[in-house]
């Protein structure tokens, strides 16, 4: 069985910074695309980050990019989001995901909840 379970969301103020952990099991990140999703209250699910575990490349929204980096520790089968700069517009749900096309994975996580004061 297929599990991913994220981390480390929170409560944090305007211009501050969380990492959010994904911990797979069942599956190995390196036979599999993972990234990031939000949700935000009455928006749509939005792609925030993506990586391929075999060589590193990565993706980011404009949304966040140059505020947020994707990593992943393979032997670990964990995957990391290191959130900064943080603004009211980044609060959601953030659900981590995997898949052979990460567009449309098929395994999710529960979701973690950021909530960024102004």
């Amino acid at each position: 069985e297929v599990q991913l379970v994220e981390s480390g969301g929170g409560l944090v103020q305007a211009g501050g910074s969380l990492r959010l952990s994904c911990e797979a099991s069942g599956v190995s990140f390196g036979d599999y695309s993972i990234g990031w999703f939000r949700q935000a209250p009455g928006k749509e699910l939005e792609g925030v980050s993506c990586i391929n575990t075999r060589d590193g490349t990565n993706y980011y929204s404009d949304s966040v990019k140059g505020r947020f980096t994707i990593s992943s520790d393979n032997a670990k089968n964990t995957m990391y989001l290191q959130m900064s700069s943080l603004k009211p517009e980044d609060t959601a749900v953030y659900y981590c995901a995997a898949g052979p096309n990460i567009r449309t994975p098929n395994y999710w996580g529960q979701g973690t909840q950021v909530t960024v004061s102004s």
